[in-house]
This record gives structure tokens, sequence and C-alpha cells, in this order.
């Protein structure tokens, strides 16, 4: 919201404050102030002047050569290229030795013709050319009739301004209006506020603007109140030239006094209002409806939009001649034809109004107003105020009362605050006249509930206010929260710190990167295809699908980490970057319905990718490639790191999405149950070609259960004293047999006395019988407290060659 303070200054008296100080005043008491724009870009020695005549010169077709009265001794003989100038207008000009953005003004000949000043464009004043009317936007600016001569242009284009722009958050709508600025600027400085009053200022005809329109309300859950006033004999014409002044400084273009009157009104008391052409509206009769299936409309920009029932619509007894707090219809517009006037003054319900904005595409000033709810008791005076200056400013005569549907009948909301609650929140020490006083400041009237307690009654203006806690705030920014004194906390407090699944991925990541691992971030985003991809941890689920995704390609939530891997393995590989070791801890999502009534599923989970040689060659080292065992020893290290390396085992069986002689999927044996923690593997082949890459490896797992199992405190052992024994066994069992149940028979049998146990050697084929391996094992036993004897090994070796025969008719190799 851009304030001008020229035009503040009408509500509030801004002496021996300047813009500067009341930004940062403004900024300190809880609302930024972006930017103070000065609208004079430098500009002195320029006045109004009047063209007495306008001659071709003697030596140059594209040139005149005018004589200017511009209020001194003498008329000037200025020489003007500019198209549009012409005798009998009143124009800025600038006198010799004047100062423009860029430029001084020095006596010249052009082509032997003396020229004594200079005719100026908008653009050369340092105006936003843009924001004037279209037939002054190109050439010298034209100004009013009535316009003085040798009055100083500063003063005559409203240029001695500032701006302030304010940065509002949605709650402070408030201050979408000059009004609203007004009060927040009376609280802030504390100072009188002299508002407009324009009930009292709108004369009124002997007819009754009922006998010309009637108005309906089809919803009242989308608009609670709707007015209109019906004013004949409008003359359009360009506004006063200190209304145009205003609208550029709030950044909108005059058109005509109508629109303008309205855009005015809308900037001044922060509801918006819209002037539809009486004649052109059917039936006399105008209601809010929502639009029928397929009902179009052409928008005051020109377009067509097709409309949905959900669209609020304003329509004559015939057609929709408006878009409802959005735009009006090009049906019904304001020409310079028009006669007769029917001005809407309304409160829609703002979500509605945003749905359809945002669905259309078409944002506007009403738009913000009405999204961010207006303040339901501005309808009336409003509309009053826009009569008022149509009355004035284009000749109208407002016929008498106001034809309106629904009711402006809002009550302002009370709330209790304890001066207790005040001081113990704030750490002051306020007295109940202090805050009072604070109150009368923010134009609030209250009066004493109980013994310490005021009670507040809060205009509906200030729709961000509901609570005492609200209250407290505004007590707390008027206050100055500079002067809030700091004071220790009391009670019980609670050191901050991480749970123990956040310092166990801080610790994952640290272990990784320590590894050689780059850690990467990956869209959550993803293909509804890729969802496909790698199913194993979510199987049985349903992909979640997004209401408003920002594009095709990312438009599901991702149930696997590995889609993005690949594709910044991908991306990556066509910059040449070929030896990659990545990885992800983050969120996938799932869930069990086909259509999404409740929250999705959430898994934590780390993803793990790698690709390329496992160090860069070098002149007497050839590059290697990295294979499956070199992933498997990174997961390895991350269980070592949980404590869980004994607990944990890989068994081949093919994941989908991986290679089917290259894979893996890993489980979990806690307290005597098997989890399946996530796979490992190297990429399906054809879905390394699709994404281009070379051989790939990749893995995903599960952390939730891992945060359950793991053992992170560190536990320390005193150092062997007394020798082991080693016991190397080949055991030849059915190729099915994964290696992993031998080490998990082997390691309960074993018992106390056995401290690893460890497959070295796989052998299948030559003289092995079909359907046969032999797995190679190396025992390790020892005793913590003697050295071990040969009948102690022995005894506890028997039962594990037995057990080992029992489960897996497992014979030791010859």
């Amino acid at each position: 919201m851009k304030v001008s303070t020229g035009w503040l200054a009408d509500y509030i008296s801004l002496d021996g404050v300047t813009a500067e100080d009341l930004a940062d005043k403004i900024t300190d008491a809880g609302i930024e102030i972006d930017s103070v724009e000065k609208r004079n870009k430098g500009l002195s020695g320029i006045v109004t002047g009047y063209v007495k005549s306008k001659e071709k010169h003697p030596d140059a077709d594209k040139l005149n050569v005018c004589i200017v009265d511009a209020g001194q001794e003498e008329d000037l003989q200025i020489v003007c290229g500019a198209k549009n100038v012409a005798a009998g207008q009143k124009v800025p000009v600038a006198l010799v030795g004047a100062k423009l953005p860029g430029l001084e003004i020095k006596k010249a000949k052009l082509r032997g013709v003396l020229s004594q000043g200079m005719i100026c464009s908008a653009k050369e004043l340092g105006l936003n050319d843009k924001l004037l009317p279209k037939e002054l936007q190109e050439g010298i600016l034209v100004l009013p009739e009535d316009t003085e001569i040798g009055q100083d242009i500063t003063k005559v284009l409203g240029l001695n301004d500032e701006i302030l722009e304010f940065d509002l958050t949605p709650n402070r709508s408030d201050c979408l209006s000059m009004i609203g600025a007004a009060y927040e600027t009376s609280a802030i400085l504390g100072r009188e506020l002299s508002l407009p009053n324009p009930g009292r200022d709108v004369i009124e005809i002997a007819f009754p603007a009922s006998e010309q329109i009637a108005v309906t309300i089809e919803n009242e859950e989308h608009c609670k109140h709707y007015a209109v006033r019906y004013i004949a004999g409008v003359k359009p014409a360009p506004s006063p030239l200190w209304m145009q002044n205003r609208l550029m400084a709030a950044g909108i273009r005059p058109i005509n006094n109508i629109v303008d009157i309205t855009n005015y009104v809308m900037l001044e008391y922060g509801q918006p209002l819209h002037a539809f052409d009486a004649d052109r509206l059917e039936g006399g009769v105008i209601g809010v409806r929502l639009a029928r299936e397929g009902e179009i409309l052409t928008t005051l920009d020109g377009q067509e939009r097709k409309l949905e029932p959900h669209m609020l619509v304003i329509a004559d007894a015939a057609k929709a001649v408006g878009l409802a707090g959005v735009m009006g219809g090009l049906n019904s517009e304001v020409t310079d034809q028009t006669v007769n006037i029917l001005l809407e003054s309304a409160r829609f319900d703002g979500g509605t109004v945003r749905k359809t904005s945002r669905q259309l595409g078409l944002r506007s000033e009403a738009s913000l107003r009405f999204e961010k709810e207006v303040d339901p008791r501005s309808v009336i005076p409003a509309l009053d105020r826009a009569a008022s200056l149509l009355s004035s400013i284009a000749g109208g005569s407002v016929h008498g009362g106001i034809v309106q549907a629904g009711t402006d009948d809002v009550q302002e909301r009370v709330i209790k605050l304890s001066l207790d609650k005040v001081n113990s929140r704030l750490g002051t020490d306020l007295s109940l006249l202090e805050v009072k006083t604070l109150f009368a400041r923010l134009h609030f009237s209250f009066g004493d509930a109980e013994e310490g307690v005021v009670e507040v009654s809060v205009p509906t203006r200030r729709g961000d206010i509901t609570l005492d806690v609200d209250l407290l705030e505004e007590v707390a920014r008027l206050y100055g929260y500079d002067n809030i004194p700091t004071t220790p906390i009391e009670g019980p407090t609670t050191p901050g710190g991480l749970t123990g699944p956040q310092a166990m991925r801080r610790n994952l990541r640290r272990l990784l990167a320590d590894g050689g691992y780059q850690e990467v971030l990956g869209y959550s985003f993803i293909q509804p295809e890729q969802t496909t991809l790698f199913p194993a941890l979510t199987e049985g689920g349903h992909a979640v699908k997004l209401a408003l995704p920002m594009s095709e390609e990312r438009s599901v939530l991702r149930t696997s980490l590995l889609p993005q891997l690949l594709d910044i393995a991908q991306y990556n590989l066509n910059r040449r970057q070929s030896d990659l070791a990545l990885f992800e801890i983050g969120t996938v999502f799932v869930t069990d319905e086909e259509q999404l009534t409740r929250q999705p599923r959430e898994f934590q989970t780390l993803g793990l990718l790698l690709t390329g040689s496992r160090a860069a060659k070098q002149w007497n080292v050839a590059a290697e490639p990295v294979d499956f065992f070199d992933l498997k020893g990174a997961l390895e290290s991350v269980f070592a790191y949980l404590g869980l390396e004994n607990a944990v085992v890989f068994e081949g069986d093919s994941p989908q999405g991986y290679h089917p002689g290259r894979s893996a999927s890993v489980y979990l044996n806690a307290e005597g149950e098997r989890v399946k923690l996530g796979t490992i593997g190297q990429i399906h082949p054809d879905l390394q070609r699709k994404q281009d890459l070379e051989d790939t490896y990749a893995a995903e797992i599960l952390l939730a259960p891992l945060y359950e199992a793991a053992r992170t405190t560190l536990q320390f052992t005193d150092l062997p004293r007394f020798p082991g024994m080693e016991r190397d066994i080949a055991l030849v069992v059915d190729s099915e047999v994964p290696a992993s149940r031998l080490l998990d028979v082997i390691r309960e049998q074993g018992g106390s006395l056995l401290q690893s146990a460890q497959v070295f050697d796989v052998y299948t084929g030559g003289k092995m019988e079909s359907g046969k391996k032999s797995v190679a094992v190396s025992l390790l036993y020892r005793h913590a407290e003697h050295t071990l004897t040969d009948e102690e090994v022995s005894e506890v070796h028997t039962k594990v060659l037995d057990a080992l025969q029992q489960s897996f008719g497992a014979n030791l190799r010859k």
C-alpha cells in the first residue's frame, strides 16, 4: 500500500515529523515501511505557462516556435519539437536556470532561433508517464485550463509529496486504506484525527433510487451486504488535477472522473466500489448470484472468461455484468456517453473472491482488499463518499436513499484484558490509566469490567484482534518495544537439545561425509511414473497426488529417494562428473487410500548411490570401478556405528528396480523379530540405459527401525590378555542357503567363547556337486579370564558343527 504523506495530512497533522521519521516510528510499531519515495526527482525553476502562439520553425520541419506567457516580466520564445504542442495550452515550462533530472536549462539557439526555456513532458519531469491518461503519455504534458499561470509546477502536480510504501502482513488489512493508515499514524503519534463525514455531504434529489432499481442477494453466505445508489446526469470528463495526482502517487492511472472517484474512495476507505452504466442494465434489477454452468463474461480488460458455478457474479435480469469483487463486465462499462450511474458497494466473502481471482488469473486492487476482508461498516460510508464526489465533480444528481440487501449490522467484539496479565507478560509496571490511554490512542472504546480489568470494544476495522493477547500486543507496540525492560527469565527452564533420532541423523551425515559421500537434497515432488520404480519399502500403498501441482513432472509426493538420486546422478554425468558417492536423508510418503481423506504415512529413509571409480586414476594406479561391495561396506559402517553389525543380514532376492543377480534385501533381527530394512544393489540395466548411466549402485534403508534398535552408547572392553584359537571350516550346503543364516547359527552356538566368525571364501562349480556350494568360515575363540584348552574349544566347535548339520545339512568339505 502506497501512502501519500500529503494525503495523510488531510486527516492528521504531520507538523514537525519528516517522512523518514514517520517511517521509522511506523516500522518500530510493527508495520514495516519498505521505502520512502520523494515524488520530486530534483525539479526546480519550473512553472506553468500559457502557449499564446505556435509557428513553424523557418529552418526545421519538426520544430515549432512558441510564444509562452510563464508569469515572467516578458513572454518567452521557446523552440519545441513536440507534436502535440498547440496555442491555447497550459504547459510546464522550465525557465533558464531550471533543473530537471540530469539536465540544466540554458539559453540556446536551435537552428538559428533563440529558445528561452523548455516545454516539458511528464517523463522529463520525472513522472511515471505510464500512469498518465493515454492521450498525455506522448509529447508534452498538457495541464487543465484552469491552472494558474506562473505557479510552481511541484505544487501544481503535487510533487512536494513523499510516499511511504507499507509492507502489510495479511492480518493488517485495515491499513489498505488512507483512513486506516491515518488511524495507525494517529495511534503512533498520539495526535487527533479529522475524518470526512460522507453522510452529511450527500445532497439528494427528491426522486427515490428505489424507483429505478431493485437489489437481490441469492447467496448470502457469499455476500452479506449489497448496496447501491442511483446517480443521474453525470458528465464523464477528466478528473481534477488534485485527484489525478493522488491516484498516480498511489500507482493508479486516472481514466475519467467517474472511474477515478471509485478508485479514490477505495484508496481512502479500503472499500472497493464499482460504477455501472445504469442505462445498459436490463430489467430494473441488479443482484448477486452464483454463475450458471458455462456462463460467459467479457471483463473490462477485454478478456472473455468462462465462468464456473462456484464463482460469484453481479447480474441484471438478463445477464452477468461483473465478477463480484474482482472486475466489472465490459457490457456495463462506463464510457464517455454514460449519463446515469449505478454505484455499487458490497461486502463479498473473501474466500469466494480469492478462489475466483486465482482460478482466472485475474488480480485487481478490489480483489486484493476483498480477499483480506474489508471493514463491514465501511460499505455505506464509502458509498456516500463516492456519491458526494460524483455530485460535486461529475455533476451528477443523487437520487434519494440507498437500495440494499443484507445488513451491515456487525457488532463490535468486546474483549476483557487484565492489568496483571499485561504486566506479567510484558515485564512492565504499567498502570490501568496508562493502558487505557493507549487504547484511546487506537480509538478503541473501553470501560471498567472489574477491579484491574478493562473491557475493550474493538472496532470492526480491526478484524485481526480477536483475543486478549491481541490487545496485549497492541499495548506492547504502542508503549514501544524498546521501552519494555529486560528482565531475567523466571520459573523452570528446559535446556535445548536434540532428540535421539535428530542426533542420530546428524551423526549419520557426519559418518557418511567422512567416508567420502556427498549429501544431496532431492525434490519431494516427482513424476507419477517414478513411483513404480522402487516399490519395495511402500509396497501396497498409493502415491499422494498434489491438488495444485507446479507441473506434471512434480505432481506426486515421492515414494522413494532413489528416483531423485538417479536424476541427480544423470545431471552430474551430463556435466562430466562421473565419480559420484551421494547420500540423502529424507522423507517418503504413501497412503493406503486411492482417494486421500486423511494424512498420508511418512517414512524417513536413507538413500545411497555409487557410480564411477573408487579413486581418481594416477600414474601408478589404474582406475577401478565401484561395485556392490563398496556400497555394502558403507551400509555396514552405518550399522556398526549403531551397534547393529551382528543384527543386520543381507539376502539376495532381486528387488524390483535392481539388477536381478546383483541385489539384495536388508533385514534387521531385533528382539526375536525380523524386520525388512530396505534394499541394495545395482540398478537394473534397462533403467540405467534409460537414464544414460554407467553401472550404478544404490541402497535405501528405513530409519525408524534403526532408531528403536540402535545401541549408540559406547561400550568399552579390555584388550585381550590371553591368546585366541582359530578354526577354519569349509561347509558344503545347498546353493540357496544364505551365508548369513550359517553365521547366525554359528554365533548362537558359539556362545561367549566365540569372539568372531567371518566368511572368507565361497566356492561353486568345478568338482562341487550340482546345486551345492562351499562356504569357508574363519572362527576365532577366546576366553577373557584364561588361556583356552583344546578340549574347551573342541567341545564348543563340535556343538557348532552339529547345529549346522541339523539346520542346513551342512557337511565339512573334504
